[in-house]
């Protein structure tokens, strides 16, 4: 499946296939691997489904989401309805921390705050990714724990080796400075990848992610 016709085709029969990705207003183009997903969606949901499907496809090296969410007229919500809504989806989630804060503007929301851990910060944005109202979400939440930059390196390199999706003889290489970990060497497939990076962000201390990987495809 290494030709871009073979590619393109087998990502496009993907999101037709995904019942959570209503396709019909996307469009796929792949370049040696490179896919990008053109047109629109109904939900952001649907949008960050849309980039895991094409992401299953052997052959598909990285994915540009050029996809925008164009909401069906019974989905919209004013700036303040959804605002409350936000904030209240951050409280009554056990996995998020007190004192994050949503405000919503033409259904973008944007998410400030501070919390320990990087995965804290995808609960903050899962939590609130599925509310009807939301076109998009831009995260400036902060990660406010300070560790040795050693021990994260160490943290990080047991997580891999303790992980089944990546084999024994991977060259995956975690780097740090300060506490921002860069991930280097190759990887066979995006679930290699996203475990890779999972295990750097759930280290305590990192504040920051450089995703160097490689995926051979």
């Amino acid at each position: 499946m290494g030709k871009t016709k073979d590619v393109r085709d087998a990502v496009e029969a993907e999101l037709a296939f995904d019942p959570l990705v209503d396709a019909t207003g996307i469009t796929a183009k792949n370049l040696n691997g490179d896919v990008a997903l053109n047109g629109t969606v109904p939900s952001y949901p649907q949008y960050l489904e849309a980039a895991a499907a094409a992401q299953r496809i052997v052959g598909v090296k990285s994915v540009y989401n050029h996809l925008e969410v164009v909401l069906p007229p019974g989905d919209y919500r004013d700036d303040a309805l959804l605002t409350t809504a936000a904030n209240n989806a951050l409280t009554l989630n056990v996995s998020v921390p007190d004192g994050l804060e949503a405000t919503a503007r033409d259904g973008n929301l944007t998410l400030t705050g501070t919390v320990t851990y990087g995965a804290q910060r995808a609960a903050a944005e899962l939590a609130v990714g599925g509310l009807t109202g939301v076109r998009n979400i831009r995260d400036y939440i902060e990660i406010g724990y300070d560790a040795d930059p050693i021990d994260v390196n160490v943290l990080v390199q047991d997580a891999l080796g303790r992980w089944a999706l990546i084999p024994d003889d991977s060259d995956v290489t975690v780097d740090t400075k300060g506490n921002t970990v860069t991930l280097s060497g190759h990887v066979r497939t995006w679930a290699e990848h996203d475990a890779a990076v999972d295990a750097a962000w759930m280290a305590s201390g990192v504040y920051d992610v450089n995703d160097d990987l490689t995926i051979t495809g």
